[in-house]
């Protein structure tokens, strides 16, 4: 999730595990603990694009990390001045912080290396996109009066709600989710697309309107369907060529290979002017649900490696104007 989604919830459940111990402190320490996971930014400093991207949600997100370094943290703690917690208590802050982290990016598509560094297998449920407002709407709230509020009884009330109307709300995206598989799985049956992998994830910002792909080794049919949609057996799917042979002159790269690797499968190779671009068809499209034939949001130019900075922010709202706004929030409504 994205970072003030990260503090909000981290200041709510510190508020809850600690508040009557730390007082508000209690919140800035659950905003540390939940945030800590994401420390692996610093290593990007000292690695190339395509390895810091492996690196990012993998040894800090694992569960390896989380049992190594809380008791550690907690010791720590525990030598500061100030107002106090058992180091039972401690621990549990700094555990139950950073495992929420990990349970909230498993919901996102990058991919969360739980059980680094013994298996390079990666997590990812595809129930929320990395920023959702809806999402984070009650934990930020809380999080802002709890800042103003000092009634113990108000105080647990806030956090309470916040928990319980995110946790709401992440049930309704696994039940949107579950009902449009069941509409995409349909559809490719009735069409005739043959697929060995599939995937269904949020489009941006919302849980109504979902992408869905499906393909093989070969390539991928590329579609949105909304929960919305009155028509649910006309989903129009996009074909877009794998084109690996392309690639066959450079398999032995490293770049390549921690990038089929992040992938994880679901990747074509285009050809953009004089340059091979690899694309991994997991983070969506450039305005896909208005241009069909969108480009996707995440491409790594292969010959020009110096031009892929910040690769998976840069196409995720690239050409997004007000028509395209509206665009989206109409194909959220159903409407074509």
């Amino acid at each position: 999730m994205d970072s003030l989604t990260h503090i909000a919830v981290g200041a709510c459940l510190g508020e809850a595990i600690a508040g009557k111990q730390l007082g508000r402190k209690a919140m800035l320490w659950g905003a540390l603990a939940h945030s800590l996971p994401d420390i692996d930014f610093i290593a990007g400093f000292w690695m190339d694009t395509a390895e810091e991207m492996l690196a990012h949600r993998g040894f800090t997100h694992s569960f390896f990390f989380v049992f190594l370094f809380s008791p550690l943290l907690a010791l720590v703690a525990q030598k500061l001045p100030g107002p106090q917690l058992s180091f039972k208590r401690w621990t549990a802050l700094w555990a139950v912080g950073m495992l929420l982290h990990l349970a909230l990016d498993v919901c996102n598509n990058y991919g969360t290396g739980l059980l680094e560094p013994f298996s390079h297998q990666r997590f990812s449920l595809h129930l929320l996109y990395v920023a959702d407002p809806l999402f984070s709407l009650a934990p930020f709230i809380a999080a802002l009066l709890l800042l103003r509020r000092s009634v113990p009884a108000v105080r647990r009330r806030l956090w309470a709600t916040a928990f319980a109307c995110s946790a709401v709300y992440l049930g309704l995206a696994a039940y949107s989710k579950q009902q449009v598989a069941s509409t995409v799985r349909s559809s490719l049956q009735r069409q005739g697309i043959s697929q060995q992998r599939m995937f269904i994830s949020p489009s941006p910002l919302n849980t109504l309107l979902w992408y869905a792909v499906a393909g093989n080794d070969s390539g991928y049919h590329v579609a949105f369907h909304s929960v919305l949609d009155a028509d649910s057996s006309s989903i129009a799917w996009q074909y877009f060529p794998a084109n690996r042979h392309w690639l066959d002159s450079m398999a032995d790269h490293e770049d390549l290979q921690h990038l089929i690797r992040f992938s994880q499968g679901f990747y074509t190779v285009e050809k953009w002017n004089d340059s091979l671009v690899f694309n991994d068809l997991r983070f969506g499209q450039m305005l896909g649900w208005h241009q069909p034939r969108g480009r996707f949001v995440f491409h790594y130019y292969l010959q020009h490696p110096t031009e892929n900075e910040v690769i998976v922010q840069r196409g995720r709202f690239k050409g997004w104007n007000k028509e395209v706004v509206l665009a989206l929030l109409r194909r959220m409504a159903g409407q074509r």
